[in-house]
């Protein structure tokens, strides 16, 4: 029995019995107090035509101030309980009629994702799940967020994920994968949830705390995700400038090589692409005071005079590729590009700060959570020098303060300091910190963490060389890992670097086809007769029998497919 009609039968039950107490009592009185006894269904039909307002009492007026006062106290309880009847009968009747109705099974749902429950961090799944034409189900338990989700156009159902019939409902037998993301303590008894759902599911689970994730793996988790070491890991390569991609026979993302069972995991188009020994995908940040910085992407004529081509960028967390010519590079805009690593070098040294010098100088680590302590792990192992902060006194802390006291980061170096990473939690926090660390040193190079995805712009325009996001990164590892634990060239948003034939464009230029604007693809080389050519302007003609390597975004690289093949 749903709240509503258990509602209902309660106050029916109370209502009745209230009326027939009074007229007991109403009997009684005009009995004993007006010595006018009359028979009980007098009495009690007096109690109705009160209570509903009908009349007020056909015996009035009433001589005895008991009586009076009697029935003055039936009036006010009669009015009482005809307004209780508003919450608890006619607004939940009308809620009823009027709301959203939501799927209770998805019983012709297959091969989809199932995701307990939905957060920020599902949200970047979703977004990969959806660019890939990869169905999926979140199973959510608030209904208001279930409403609004299903309102939107979200595959979702409403219930307990803790729940073996709320699990088979959303078919996973039938799914390729269940990702658990409802705290770690749930995300456990969701694991062994779907191991009575469904046995041979495959399971993804993610921690918060990497203590826990024994507990993960022993309910029955196939793989356990800690997002925020990985994050630790790419604001430390951000530190040497470029994260870089290894195209000689072993594809790396974040500078870790293939997935856990190597090469062989990945698509055939998409694994070890092999191109030559020096050819790199890297990301560089356009820092203030470069000999790029406020020039469009057509001005910087970076592939004349660097021979780099431009994959994608980054623009205050945005990605955009193939980018606009009109792009202006400016601060926060990060370069995806791919190259020859002399030629990335020389590009590398056109993004830099003519101000600041590479290499030199300490990094102030501010906060030495799970982050901060990926971070100077990293750090140390570059044999780079570092100072953390944290608000706390704990080991490997060297100064303790707030990031938003200016004395604190004065006493950590910061005004000799290259480059300083805000580790903290708290995006108030961490825009707040850009603010004082810039106006201490306004050379610094500023690389800060995000918890929020929607807090990445603010804490750009605070002045940060370089945002990445928590929830970003988390989907991303995500999508790597349900999607045939594809690896990526960024965690921040899916690039392809796929080695193909294009039959079709035999005989054209690069730039009578238009590739860029036609399927937002960049051709990075064309491997000819055993040699490699990565200088692939407009005026590079394309031969039978060339391989043509491409970078893209999933869409991008099978709209070059159709059109190549």
């Amino acid at each position: 029995m749903d709240t509503w009609k258990r509602r209902t039968l309660y106050y029916l039950g109370t209502l009745a019995a209230v009326m027939l107490g009074f007229a007991v009592a109403y009997d009684y009185g005009m009995t004993a107090f007006e010595n006018d006894p009359e028979p009980f269904y007098h009495s009690l039909r007096i109690v109705v035509e009160t209570f509903t307002t009908t009349g007020y009492g056909s015996d009035a007026p009433w001589s005895t101030p008991e009586m009076n006062v009697f029935v003055m106290v039936m009036d006010l309880t009669g009015v009482v309980l005809i307004f209780m009847a508003l919450p608890v009968l006619v607004v939940p009747l009308f809620e009823d009629a009027l709301s959203t109705t939501l799927p209770s099974s998805f019983d012709e749902v297959e091969d989809h994702v199932v995701v307990c429950t939905y957060s920020p961090r599902a949200e970047a799944l979703i977004a990969e799940l959806t660019g890939r034409d990869v169905p999926y189900v979140v199973v959510e338990p608030d209904r208001d967020r279930a409403v609004d989700l299903h309102e939107s156009g979200h595959a979702v159902l409403h219930g307990d994920p803790e729940s073996v019939e709320t699990l088979r409902a959303a078919n996973l037998g039938a799914a390729t994968a269940l990702v658990a993301d409802a705290g770690d303590e749930v995300d456990v008894s969701v694991v062994l949830t779907a191991r009575e759902a469904a046995a041979d599911v495959r399971v993804v689970s993610m921690v918060e705390d990497p203590d826990l994730a024994a507990y993960h793996e022993l309910a029955g988790a196939d793989e356990v995700l800690s997002p925020r070491g990985l994050l630790g890991e790419r604001l430390a390569g951000k530190v040497t400038t470029t994260v870089s991609t290894d195209l000689d026979g072993s594809w790396t993302a974040g500078g870790e090589e293939g997935g856990a069972d190597g090469a062989d995991d990945h698509h055939p188009t998409e694994a070890a692409v092999e191109v030559g020994e020096d050819f790199e995908v890297a990301e560089l940040s356009v820092q203030r005071d470069s000999d790029l910085a406020g020039a469009t992407l057509a001005e910087s004529a970076i592939r004349e005079r660097t021979g780099v081509n431009v994959v994608g960028a980054w623009i205050q967390g945005e990605f955009e590729a193939p980018p606009s010519p009109d792009l202006e590079l400016g601060d926060g805009t990060v370069l995806l590009v791919a190259g020859r690593r002399p030629e990335i070098d020389h590009l590398a040294e056109l993004t830099s700060s003519r101000t600041r010098t590479p290499g030199r100088g300490r990094v102030v680590v501010v906060g030495h959570g799970e982050v901060g302590s990926v971070v100077t792990a990293e750090l140390a192992a570059a044999n780079v020098p570092y100072t953390v902060v944290d608000v706390e006194d704990k080991p490997g802390v060297d100064v303790v303060g707030d990031t938003t006291d200016p004395e604190t980061l004065v006493e950590a170096g910061i005004e000799d300091a290259r480059c300083v990473v805000l580790a903290v939690a708290d995006d108030t926090v961490t825009g707040f910190g850009t603010l004082v660390a810039l106006d201490l040193n306004p050379d610094v190079e500023v690389l800060a963490r995000a918890e929020e995805t929607e807090n990445v712009r603010k804490i750009y325009r605070a002045g940060a060389d370089y945002v990445l996001a928590l929830a970003t990164v988390s989907g991303r590892m995500l999508a790597s890992t349900v999607l045939d634990r594809e690896e990526v060239v960024s965690m921040d948003e899916q690039i392809e670097i796929v080695r193909t034939v294009a039959p079709a464009l035999a005989g054209r230029t690069l730039g009578d086809v238009d590739v860029r604007s036609r399927t937002g693809c960049t051709v990075v080389a064309v491997e000819r007769d055993g040699e490699v050519h990565t200088t692939v302007g407009p005026g590079f003609r394309l031969e039978r029998g060339d391989d043509v390597v491409v970078a893209g975004t999933d869409e991008a690289v099978e709209r070059f497919a159709s059109l190549a093949q």
